[in-house]
């Protein structure tokens, strides 16, 4: 399947990460015992299972679940539905709930990933958007070292008193840029939460369980086919948080008045906690494929963030690959190493919510499911390459080294 040299170069390289596979091992362990305490806490049984149809009331297997995320992830509150489509969609949901017109909503992580242009407004098109309704919308950029700029986000807050919700996106989006680390969010936590009526929205997606606990906030969002759903979860998002908070956004997934009272599970609740069951695991490996990714590149001398031997608080590996050649060569490997469509080779296209084409590989057993193993880039200057997931170790090494083999092609 490969030939020696590479099979020798890639052996060295997991060689050398056995010390940071241990530690991620660890911190798997910590989060698997954190789900299980919440699963017997709550008393989850085979009934839990049962479907519901209709309006859904009284489905306390729905309910469990929503418990459930909301424990795992440390907050008061919160849901976890098969009727959010995406995490974007989660997003979307968690600020229509709290933010109304002559509000503002502060970025204070830079641009937002692409797909929230047009729910907030800043591309200036689709009917509907926050800015269609009368919200405003401020952003922070990070600082020189990609950091929070704290300073910068309590003058904000100080002199602008319409904003009501901070939004901090942990990952890196299409960006070149650090993840924010759990620490670093709780500082930010502290600091909106000395302005009265202030509530941080944490996009949470990529980065579950990458950490030994998640980050503090009002509204923390994520899809169930990322990290949270552990790659069995078909679709899905959770939005947990503080009580109140989570009411509001509840009426925007339902209406006012019946928030989370109703929605029937149609057996989408077994899936959600089996997924939330293996999540820590699934994470785990594929922080080691992102941790083997880089080790393999930066042998054959490419730039990677975060490098090989650096701590990951999300799943994501970049790789700078100079030209657009290399990045659809990258892409057709990795679908060439996926179990489902393999024979597929992907091309550059305009997906709906980008800016720019975008290539995306994906042989998932759920379509989009960005913890499965998948890469996708907008075909733009510097050519970067985000690549994600791994249902296995051993699979997202396979499908590492086909991205490798398919690049050292003539």
């Amino acid at each position: 399947m490969f030939d020696e040299k590479l099979l020798k170069v890639a052996a060295e390289c997991e060689n050398g990460l056995k010390d940071i596979f241990e530690q991620i091992d660890a911190t798997a362990f910590v989060n698997t015992s954190r789900v299980l305490d919440v699963f017997r806490e709550l008393r989850l049984s085979e009934r839990h299972f049962n479907p519901t149809s209709g309006y859904g009331y009284n489905d306390d297997g729905r309910d469990l679940c929503d418990s459930a995320f909301a424990a795992v992830m440390g907050k008061e509150s919160g849901f976890a539905r098969s009727q959010i489509i995406s995490g974007t969609h989660a997003l979307s949901i968690a600020l229509y709930g709290v933010l109304r017109p002559g509000d503002t909503l502060l970025s204070v992580s830079g641009k937002p990933y692409d797909t929230l242009d047009s729910v907030i407004g800043i591309n200036g098109e689709g009917d509907g958007s926050l800015k269609d309704y009368g919200i405003n919308y401020r952003e922070i950029k990070l600082n020189a070292e990609s950091r929070l700029d704290l300073p910068a986000v309590r003058l904000a807050l100080e002199t602008d008193k319409t904003v009501k919700a901070v939004f901090v996106q942990r990952s890196k989006g299409y960006d070149d840029r650090r993840t924010l680390t759990v620490a670093e969010i709780d500082s930010l936590y502290e600091l909106v939460h000395g302005y009265p009526g202030v509530l941080l929205i944490v996009d949470n997606c990529y980065g579950e369980f990458c950490e030994s606990s998640e980050p503090k906030g009002d509204l923390l969002v994520g899809s169930l086919i990322k990290n949270a759903g552990g790659g069995i979860a078909e679709t899905g998002g959770y939005i947990v948080g503080s009580s109140r908070a989570v009411e509001l956004a509840s009426y925007r997934l339902t209406v006012p008045g019946i928030g989370l009272e109703a929605g029937a599970s149609m057996g989408a609740t077994k899936p959600m906690l089996k997924g939330l069951m293996f999540a820590p695991h699934v994470t785990a490996q594929a922080i080691k494929t992102a941790h083997f990714a880089a080790a393999l590149f930066e042998r054959y001398g490419f730039e990677c963030f975060p490098s090989a031997f650096e701590r990951r608080s999300d799943i994501i590996q970049t790789i700078r690959l100079h030209n657009a050649e290399n990045v659809l060569k990258f892409c057709k490997g990795i679908q060439k190493g996926s179990p489902v469509d393999s024979y597929v080779v992907p091309e550059g296209w305009a997906m709906p919510g980008y800016n720019d084409e975008v290539v995306m590989a994906a042989g998932a057993f759920t379509q989009g499911s960005s913890i499965e193993l998948s890469a996708d880039a907008p075909l733009r200057e510097p050519y970067l390459v985000y690549m994600q997931g791994g249902l296995t170790y051993e699979a997202g090494k396979i499908g590492v080294m086909f991205a490798l083999d398919e690049m050292l092609k003539n």
